[in-house]
């Protein structure tokens, strides 16, 4: 198992870095937001071909995490290329001044790669664990992941169709998944890491890798997700308060009358 976490880390710090010393060049710190997914799906598979353990949840976990993780940043990087560096960075660049380059090392790079390893446990405990592979704790994982990724695909799809509608400008999204939670995608992803973690808490040391799937579902409830976007939306989107007082925050529910 401490290959296993040593392996994990330093994949991710070679990550990170190297996606650091890329913005500088750039001068955008936006790039942390495609690379976030595909240095998931990156561990995962780097674990799965270098630490001795069962091939076959080796291998599901490379494919779960890899699929989600390939989707999600190709879906990023077609969204933000080309549309310069998002607000949140341009924000802390004017604030830190030329330091920022050095500071987001610390405050952007490093700390996502921390985040990135923490929810990356159940992946690393799974292949850490020789134990007997692919079970019905694992079909129960894959069942939840496959629920979270198709709530976190089908909400970004529709919300891609919505902006392409030059009419829909400025409007609120409320059709769909998005009537049912106002944060579809966001409620996906912590679903579909519920799922990779019960794939790896079948090794029954693997347990401990569901801390993984709670701070990113803590984040996202709590932190950088529904909390951040949602004082945005309320400034930048007229009528988004009255979407929001019918409208769950994030478990899916029909909407209030």
């Amino acid at each position: 198992m401490g290959s296993a976490l040593a392996i994990a880390a330093i994949t991710i710090a070679v990550i990170m870095i190297g996606t650091w010393l890329l913005s500088l060049v750039l001068k955008n710190a936006s790039i942390v937001d495609i690379v976030w997914g595909l240095g998931f799906a990156i561990t995962s598979w780097v674990l799965a071909i270098t630490v001795d353990g069962n091939s076959g949840r080796q291998i599901l976990l490379a494919v779960m995490v890899g699929l989600w993780g390939v989707r999600l940043g190709g879906y990023l990087a077609k969204r933000n290329i080309g549309h310069g560096e998002d607000w949140r960075y341009k924000a802390m660049r004017k604030k830190k001044g030329p330091k920022f380059g050095l500071i987001s090392l610390v405050t952007v790079f490093g700390l996502q790669g921390t985040l990135m390893f923490v929810v990356s446990l159940p992946v690393i405990f799974g292949n850490g664990d020789s134990s007997p592979g692919v079970g019905p704790i694992a079909v129960m994982g894959i069942m939840v992941w496959m629920v979270g990724l198709a709530f976190e695909a089908i909400g970004d799809l529709q919300l891609a169709r919505f902006k392409k509608d030059p009419s829909n400008a400025g409007k609120v999204m409320s059709t769909g998944l998005w009537s049912l939670t106002r944060h579809p995608n966001y409620f996906g992803d912590a679903l579909l890491w519920w799922g990779i973690g019960i794939v790896g808490a079948e090794t029954g040391s693997g347990v401990v890798g569901l801390v993984g799937p709670l701070v990113m579902t803590l984040f996202l409830l709590k932190v950088s997700g529904v909390p951040m976007l949602e004082r945005s939306l309320m400034k930048r989107r007229e009528g988004y308060a009255e979407y929001a007082a019918r409208t769950s925050a994030f478990i899916p529910r029909p909407p209030k009358k």
